[in-house]
């Protein structure tokens, strides 16, 4: 049985990051805890860390320190052998490895990136560390400036170093290879290596390889001027601003790093210019050479502007600077959220995870935690693609959400809002954002907007609706994305970060409507605790329902639970346990439970239950010994929206626990409602269960 993996490489800038990501990615879905293990890493300063290492810790969010992540640097090793003294640097990695073995379920150790000093023994050193630690390998490989002939020349090298110290290979990833020869790459290496032996290729994505504003700043020891919140800006491509601006503009790329003399006010100016225009491309920054900066009069002009790209200042003539830019390799950091995410839907489109999966581990934990239902949520999304309807598009968490469920590859996306608001906003928050994967729309614009304002008419007329109060609703967006879902020409809509639950949620009343045999619409959170996620209901909706709505909702929510891979074990909370309590309230909730009991014989459920015997084992028997559910339960339902409201804000803010929700149960089509107070990943989780729900559940 399998507790761990190895990633090797045999170069640098083999993309090996991305692999890593998009294996801890899968692994954090399957496994309840996952390790992260570094056994070398290059040499960092006093009081920094090792970049890669603090990525990965921090985007998945892992219980271990720095320090716990490593075993020794570069230089170190280097010191070491020269002594002679390998076996103290593998007792040492073998000793903080077995630390990690034994907290974690699984653990993904990451090789040498062959970078600095010490190249040459750095393969020799990977083999021996995987063959001491007793764990299998991934290699993987980089197409960049071979022949296919050279690649797998230097790949079968590689995989026959690990084999001739017996060191199992799993699976090998050829990596940034041309789109065009990914077929080629794929057979060239099944033909010379084992058929166990997973193969899979992935292409060049350049916006991986495109370094930001960010590390540029870093590597030239920059001063910023300007736009300091937006350094995460991508640099696609790069040019010397030293001919008259007319001639300049002409050479100007998207995502362009504008590189000129401090004294050309001129250049800075039509590039800032050229960034608003509609005309040309956007620009990353500007780098100013030479430590000279603009003159006062010009820098009163920028700082007056709505918005500005990055303005760098350095120390170096404008042809050793260019110089210097041109051979960043840009890396991955934890704050470039659209980069780890386009690496790791890149891994998942092009490599095969069940297969992968099935060599990397025979087992799987037990339980259900935040991080596997998250991961799982995320991949079913993905199973079934389905279009979702943003109404809320000129707000920036909406924008920003967006971006990111881009790059993460899951859903369609239409944003109804003006697109050139839109353009600026995007502008101004200096994000990736592919325009050309959006459907932006203005209702009243729309080719639709007279079909939808005459469906609406027909279906409310009855209720006193003209055609002309119809045509005026259907210019809300609400109501004109509710509409997109009931035609069909989207299959969910999340809205409510600027409209309040009943705006977002009355037009889906009116018309999309409740399912057959439900005759409520309620809510539910997924509440992600530390060790478990438990399904809460209804905290959203009801102010006070009754016992038979309280009955629907209990059945709807264990519904969910079960759809959602979670074991319902439904517990009818109430301020007494079991038949002693008395009063109105305890009374409703003992006859809810017993209506479910009759309708759905088949789930497990207690009720009346307090909320520490339903989810606390000893409280649970003590107070309720036979119950299936005391101190195990999973769904719990609350008898009134004050207490369901209240107690998931409680348990959210007490605990640090996410709440994914509020999800609505009930309806013929999905439409889910945000928080005002929502974040951008609320939306993105919001939009994932949308996107499950429209699937059929």
């Amino acid at each position: 049985m399998n507790k761990a993996i190895y990633i090797a490489t045999s170069e640098s800038n083999s993309g090996k990051s991305m692999i890593t990501l998009g294996l801890m990615s899968m692994l954090i879905g399957k496994t309840a805890k996952v390790g992260y293990f570094r056994p070398i890493i290059e040499d960092f300063e006093d009081g920094k860390s090792d970049n890669h290492i603090e990525t990965v810790i921090t985007h998945f969010g892992l219980d271990i320190s720095f320090e716990a992540a490593f075993a020794i640097t570069k230089s170190q090793l280097i010191k070491k052998k020269n002594k002679g003294k390998i076996g103290d640097v593998l007792d040492l990695i073998i000793e903080k490895f077995k630390h990690l073995e034994e907290r974690f379920d699984f653990v993904l150790v990451e090789g040498t990136s062959f970078s600095g000093e010490g190249t040459a023994i750095e393969l020799d050193m990977n083999v021996l560390i995987a063959k001491n630690l007793g764990i299998p390998v991934i290699i993987v490989g980089s197409g960049v400036g071979k022949t296919l002939e050279e690649f797998l020349d230097g790949e079968y090298l590689v995989y026959d170093s690990f084999k001739n110290k017996e060191v199992e290979v799993l699976a090998f990833i050829a990596n940034k290879i041309q789109p065009e020869n990914l077929q080629l790459a794929t057979d060239g290496l099944k033909s010379i290596l084992p058929k166990e032996v997973l193969v899979s290729a992935i292409p060049v994505v350049s916006t991986l390889d495109n370094p930001t504003v960010k590390e540029i700043v870093e590597e030239l020891d920059a001063k910023i001027l300007f736009g300091a919140e937006y350094l995460n800006n991508e640099v696609g491509s790069f040019s010397v601003g030293a001919m008259q601006l007319r001639n300049y503009l002409l050479h100007l790329k998207e995502n362009a790093l504008v590189i000129t003399p401090g004294d050309r006010a001129d250049i800075i100016l039509g590039a800032l210019q050229a960034n608003e225009s509609a005309n040309y491309p956007t620009v990353s920054g500007i780098v100013l050479t030479g430590n000279i900066l603009p003159e006062e009069s010009i820098l009163l002009l920028i700082e007056g502007l709505n918005s500005v790209v990055p303005i760098i200042s350095v120390d170096g003539g404008t042809y050793r600077i260019t110089n210097k830019i041109g051979s960043i390799q840009s890396k991955i950091y934890a704050g470039n959220k659209h980069k780890i995410e386009t690496s790791i839907s890149t891994f998942e489109k092009y490599v095969d995870l069940d297969d992968l999966s099935n060599k990397l581990s025979a087992f799987e934990a037990d339980g259900m935690t935040p991080k596997m239902f998250q991961y799982n949520l995320v991949k079913r999304a993905k199973q079934h693609r389905k279009h979702i309807v943003l109404p809320e598009g000129n707000d920036d968490r909406i924008i920003i959400a967006t971006s990111r469920l881009l790059a993460m590859d899951v859903v369609d996306i239409s944003i109804i809002g003006n697109r050139k608001q839109i353009e600026h906003k995007v502008a101004e928050l200096g994000i990736a954002f592919d325009f050309s994967k959006v459907n932006i729309i203005v209702p009243i614009e729309s080719p639709f907007y007279e079909e939808y304002a005459n469906t609406y008419y027909e279906l409310r007329k009855n209720k006193n609706v003209s055609i002309a109060m119809a045509k005026d609703l259907m210019e809300d967006v609400s109501y004109f994305g509710t509409m997109m879902v009931y035609k069909g020409h989207a299959d969910g809509m999340v809205s409510g970060a600027a409209h309040t639950t009943q705006h977002t949620i009355l037009p889906a009343l009116q018309f999309i409507k409740t399912k057959p045999n439900c005759s409520v619409v309620s809510s539910v959170f997924f509440m992600c605790l530390e060790d478990r996620v438990s399904v809460f209901g209804d905290c959203a909706i009801n102010p006070n329902p009754t016992a038979e709505q309280l009955a629907e909702i209990a059945i709807s929510s264990a519904d969910s639970s079960l759809a959602f891979g979670i074991e319902p074990k439904v517990a009818m909370l109430s301020y007494s346990s079991g038949s002693s309590g008395k009063g109105d309230e305890v009374e409703k909730v003992r006859t809810a439970t017993e209506i479910v009991k009759q309708k759905r014989p088949d789930l497990k459920i207690e009720g009346p239950i307090q909320y520490d015997a339903a989810v606390d084992m000893e409280v649970g028997q003590s107070k309720m010994p036979n119950s299936e559910v005391a101190g195990q339960a999973s769904v719990l339902i609350f008898p009134d929206l004050n207490t369901g409201n209240n107690t998931y804000k409680a348990v959210q803010r007490e605990t640090g626990a996410l709440a994914i929700g509020p999800m609505l149960q009930g309806l013929n089509k999905p439409v889910n409602d945000l928080s005002r107070g929502c974040t951008v990943d609320d939306i993105i989780n919001t939009v994932v269960i949308t996107a499950i729900q429209a699937q059929g559940l």
